[in-house]
Parts: C-alpha cells; sequence; structure tokens
C-alpha cells in the first residue's frame, strides 16, 4: 500500500487506523512503514480484533507479534482471526506531505525469534547513604521516569536495571512510550533493584507516566480518562516535564493529579524558576517528584538525575510513600538533601546552602549533617545564586 499524508490531514485526525484481515490458522504479523524520515515522522502502532497489540511511535518501522514473541513494544500471543488495524499517528507532516509505503505479512509458519542479548555483567552497587529511619519507615533513593527497548530507549530491561543500580537506586520505574509491552520483564532481572511497572502516556500536547500494573492505558482518549483509569486500577498518574519545548502540558484536564515530575532532566538551568512557578500554580498540594527520562548514554541524564527519595516501608511500598506526600528530590544520589523527619527537616551535605522555607524565609545552612526546624509546604535548598538543589514535600 501507497500513499501520501498531507499537513491537512494531520490537522484533521492525527491518528489514522489502516485495516488489514488475518485469517484463521495465522502464525503471525509483520508490519513494515517506510518513508523519508528527514522529512517527518510517523508513529507507528496495532490493535487486534481484542484491543491494544502495540506500540513503537517513531522508534521503529518494522513489528512482527506472533504466539510466542514479539517485537519489543508489542504483546505476543496467537494472532486472533479478523480485521486488525495499523495505527499510524502523523506526528510530523511537512507542509509539502510525506510519501509512504505500508507492507503488511501474514505469516502461515512462524518466522525466527531473533537472539536475545547477552546479559549484562553484574557491578557494585554504591553503599546507601546514612539516612535515619522514620517510625519504621526509610527514605529509598530512585527516579520515576525511564525508558528502554520497549519504546525508544537504547538498552534493555536487564541493562537499564543494572545502570540504575550501579548509580546506587533502590527504585526505577520504566516507563515506555504508549506500551505495556515491558512490565513481563520487569520483574525477572534479579538485580537487587525494584522495578516499578509504568508506562508514559504520551501525546502531541502533553505526557503523563501511569504507575503500577493497570493494563493499557489508552492515549487516544482525554486526559480525564487517564486519571480515571490510574485511580480504578490502584495506580498512580503524574504529569510530566510539564514545561518540556514540544513536549509541554498543554491538554485539557478537569481533575488535575496530584503528583507532578516537577523536576526533569531538561531543567538545565535551576536557576529558572518556571517549574517551581509551574508547580504552585498547578495546585496548593502538590507532590514533587523527579524523573531523569533516560533513553540512552550521552541524551538525556542519567538514571538518578535527579534522584527522588520516598519515605516507605520498602522499596516495593514507594507508591504509597509518593500517595502520602513522603517525597524529596536531588540532583543525584549523592547530591545535598533535604528531608522532613516529622517536624524537622535533615540537611545532609548541604553546608552553605540556602534553606528555602514556604513562607519565603531563608536561612544558611551549617555543617555537612544540619537539623532545621520545619513548617508546613514544600521547602528547598538553593545555591546563593538562586539555583535549586534539593527539594523537599
Amino acid at each position: 500500500m501507497n500513499g501520501h499524508w498531507s499537513l491537512d490531514d494531520r490537522l484533521a485526525r492525527s491518528l489514522r487506523e489502516v485495516p488489514f484481515e488475518v485469517p484463521a490458522g495465522a502464525a503471525a504479523v509483520t508490519v513494515r512503514l517506510s518513508y523519508d524520515r528527514s522529512q517527518g515522522v510517523i508513529d507507528l502502532g496495532c490493535a487486534g480484533p481484542g484491543g491494544f497489540r502495540g506500540w513503537s511511535g517513531g522508534a521503529r518501522d518494522t513489528y512482527t507479534i506472533g504466539p510466542a514473541w514479539a517485537t519489543p513494544g508489542y504483546l505476543p500471543g496467537e494472532p486472533e482471526p479478523g480485521t486488525w488495524h495499523v495505527w499510524l499517528r502523523l506526528h510530523r507532516i511537512p507542509p509539502q506531505g510525506l510519501d509512504y509505503a505500508l507492507d503488511v505479512t501474514v505469516h502461515r509458519t512462524p518466522p525466527p525469534e531473533p537472539s536475545e542479548a547477552a546479559e549484562p555483567p553484574r557491578g557494585e552497587r554504591p553503599p546507601r547513604r546514612a539516612i535515619p529511619d522514620l517510625e519504621g519507615l526509610r527514605w529509598y533513593a530512585g527516579d520515576f521516569h525511564a525508558h528502554t527497548v520497549h519504546s525508544d530507549g537504547s538498552l534493555t530491561v536487564a541493562e537499564l536495571a543494572e545502570l540504575a543500580r550501579g548509580r546506587g537506586l533502590d527504585f526505577l520505574a520504566v516507563t515506555d512510550h504508549n506500551t505495556i509491552s515491558h512490565h513481563p520483564w520487569l520483574a525477572g532481572t534479579g538485580r537487587d533493584i525494584t522495578l516499578i511497572p509504568g508506562q508514559e502516556v504520551t501525546t502531541d500536547r502533553g505526557h503523563a507516566n501511569v504507575f503500577g500494573e493497570v493494563g493499557w492505558v489508552d492515549f487516544r482518549e482525554p486526559a480525564d480518562s487517564w486519571v480515571e483509569h490510574a485511580e480504578r486500577a490502584g495506580g498512580l498518574i503524574s504529569v510530566n516535564h510539564p514545561l518540556g519545548a514540544d513536549c509541554a502540558w498543554l491538554l485539557p484536564i478537569t481533575r488535575r493529579p496530584r503528583v507532578a515530575e516537577v523536576w526533569s532532566s531538561g531543567w538545565w538551568d535551576r536557576r529558572w524558576g518556571a517549574p517551581l512557578a509551574w508547580a504552585d500554580a498547578w495546585r496548593d498540594d502538590v507532590i514533587a517528584i523527579g524523573g531523569s527520562d533516560f533513553h540512552q548514554h550521552g541524551s538525556d541524564g542519567l538514571p538518578g538525575t535527579p534522584t527522588t527519595w520516598v519515605l516507605a516501608e520498602d522499596p516495593a511500598a514507594v507508591l504509597d510513600g509518593v500517595r502520602a506526600g513522603r517525597t524529596a528530590v536531588s540532583t543525584g544520589p549523592d547530591g545535598p538533601l533535604l528531608l522532613r523527619l516529622g517536624d524537622e527537616l535533615i540537611a545532609l551535605d548541604a553546608d552553605g546552602l540556602v534553606l528555602v522555607r514556604p513562607d519565603g524565609t531563608r536561612q544558611v545552612v551549617r555543617g555537612e549533617r544540619a537539623l532545621l526546624p520545619a513548617i508546613d509546604g514544600p521547602h528547598r535548598l538553593e545555591t546563593y545564586e538562586n539555583e535549586v538543589i534539593a527539594l523537599c514535600a
């Protein structure tokens, strides 16, 4: 099938569904999309008669779905007979339009499974920081935003887990775009790090992470439905990088999620106060978390840049800690840290930094381990140049 998409097509309806038939007894389905990638971006996905079967966005131009294996981003399983759809999202279409070719192959015999990537070697985990426990709870270090080969990342789940563990993280949310194909791989890494199932619900006008085993969240629906889905299934939703260039949050939403990725790795100059101003305007009780949005070495912050700290019973319970608002964010696992301990704050490795309280009062931190009085509301550490170094709920 050959065709042409115009800019008018994109503006009229960005997601297009191309139907094709799968007969009974089919062993697998392969879809190939080709177009001039120097001119635009067409995202790729798939639905079967029973619903969602996968998404790879602009990261791939080919996928295969069979009973025993599927291309990362897609769900393996028997190809149901009936009408399937190739999903094409017209992400970037230039004014002159974009030619494309789409080829669908229905296999009578299963194609060979690609060889699996070798397991990464196990390295040493840095020692945990000496942080006081609080009433049986402990502060755990982690990251709420990272990607693998199941969307547009370059690492396997095991490689990502090893990288995050080697950075000293206790937990990591794996949040591939518009898919849950990575979820079955999270529990079996054996890397001494808790991997939280997540998905980054991704549209042209905003992204949100949904955490937990909640099933696939339909990015085609309005954002309010994502919130309802997460709550109904016992998950948690966070608005991502709300000021993030061409992926800033622009979607209408009635019920604003309380959790927000206030600090992302894209906050390059933290003297720029817009993320804090956005958080204040979003909700007066916002729960700030951070996310590296790691995809591959050299293009994003490493896992834990920034690091989110959660006070919880154990790493598997960090989502409960986030719901309760027990969070803090630092530049990295070893960066200066500000944590709430009841009615007090503890500032670690923060000598000479400035504590900023919710009422605007400021105080210089003295010493590498300082106890300071706290009031209700979020606190932060800054440099003398107003560069944000740490956040605390």
